[in-house]
């Protein structure tokens, strides 16, 4: 039994709504604009590359994985390597395998479909306010898809415009570091830890984190060094939360 909306375990249930959805996409909008900057870098750089334009909006609309889509430029050539490709891309998204489980008492609250088209979309800058909104005990779960849509849609026109900046602007996107687009990708990184600054506590966790990437970075090949610092760092917080 239930009454006045909550569960008999006194939490209210999980919604989706196109309310929540809407709230995301709009608290999420500051993101989208400076995903918007290196979804420009990507767009720039996969013509570069060698790929085409169309290509490369094709990627960003059915892949949707900045930072996987960016290491894949490294590759890209007449010969792709796929197994090479598959295992990096691989590796940098299983931080997305603690993503999802922060989110579980959302995700386990509502159906499936909805639940893993919503984690489609999820990105580093969705989560992150999503999470805020969880912490905050936010109960409609479509934030996350509405965050995500938000990041999706600025990444998509983001990387057409890049990919065609040749036509449209000539040379003066050629070399986005010219323009400090390249710091773009880690400016947006170092934004979203506002949303996790709890106070002094949280300095060992983030110290912890940092010290177990710049080991993997030391000692391990390829990108194996951001699941190294995600994996410490959460370990390490929930063994300081359980203590």
């Amino acid at each position: 039994m239930t009454s006045l909306g909550l569960e008999s375990n006194g939490v209210r249930p999980v919604r989706f709504t196109p309310s929540g959805a809407w709230r995301g996409f709009k608290q999420c909008l500051p993101l989208g604009v400076s995903v918007f900057a290196y979804g420009l870098v990507f767009g720039v750089l996969a013509v570069q590359a060698g790929m085409k334009a169309i290509l490369a909006g094709a990627m960003s609309l059915t892949t949707f994985a900045g930072a996987s889509q960016l290491m894949v430029l490294e590759f890209w050539g007449p010969a792709l390597p796929v197994a090479g490709i598959i295992l990096t891309t691989f590796i940098v998204n299983l931080r997305h395998v603690l993503m999802g489980a922060a989110l579980r008492d959302w995700l386990t609250g509502i159906s499936p479909w909805k639940a893993y088209g919503s984690l489609f979309f999820m990105t580093d800058e969705s989560w992150a306010l999503s999470m805020r909104e969880l912490a905050s005990g936010g109960r409609d779960a479509a934030f996350l898809l509405g965050a995500g849509l938000c990041i999706y849609l600025f990444w998509f026109c983001a990387t057409c415009l890049g990919a065609s900046s040749g036509f449209f602007l000539g040379s003066a996107m050629a070399d986005p570091a010219r323009l400090g687009l390249d710091f773009a990708f880690t400016a947006v990184f170092i934004s979203l830890l506002i949303f996790f600054w709890q106070g002094q506590q949280d300095v060992p966790v983030w110290l912890v984190a940092g010290f177990a990437a710049w080991v993997g970075l030391l000692v391990m090949p390829g990108k194996w060094y951001i699941l190294c610092g995600g994996l410490a760092g959460g370990l390490f917080g929930a063994w300081r939360h359980g203590r």
